[in-house]
């Protein structure tokens, strides 16, 4: 069963990760007045979850960041005899730094902007028996001590259909 998180959190990741994906989100809302954030490479988007204090000090991370994790899963059986048949609820964290307070808020919005871009983008089948129907919850948390003086995080959870 957890395999299924494993999957729907492989398949983000490339959907992230793909030509169309974050970098091309990113600069298509950067098109206004202010200029866009800088391009990800693929080691910024990872499929794991870990808490930032202990990525800086044993990871090195690198900022932005993007975890992408499962957060929990439900075999509700809906779908009698499958092995699997539910939810499975995932979440990306993005987090963000800079060495002053002002805009900080203003670059993790853009961020979380582009990676509900890519979501709002990628509705339906994800293949191997997933699905995302849309609709994802986002939650801002408050700026702390770290990364380069000031760090901030916002969470996005979206659940994703899955049959086997």
């Amino acid at each position: 069963m957890a395999q299924a998180g494993t999957l729907a959190a492989n398949r983000f990741w490339e959907l992230l990760t793909a030509e169309t994906g974050l970098n091309s989100a990113l600069r298509i809302i950067g098109q206004g007045d202010e200029p866009g954030p800088a391009d990800l490479v693929e080691r910024q988007v990872l499929t794991q979850q870990i808490a930032s204090d202990l990525e800086e000090k044993t990871a090195g991370a690198r900022y932005p960041s993007f975890h992408i994790y499962c957060e929990q899963m439900s075999n509700t059986l809906r779908e009698k005899f499958r092995t699997f048949s539910g939810t499975v609820r995932m979440a990306a964290d993005v987090r963000v730094t800079q060495d002053r307070l002002e805009s900080i808020d203003t670059l993790l919005h853009r961020y979380v902007d582009g990676l509900t871009f890519v979501l709002d983008n990628n509705r339906g089948d994800w293949g191997n028996g997933m699905h995302y129907g849309g609709g994802y919850d986002v939650t801002f948390l408050p700026v702390k001590h770290g990364g380069k003086n000031f760090l901030q995080s916002a969470k996005v959870t979206f659940t994703v259909n899955v049959s086997w």
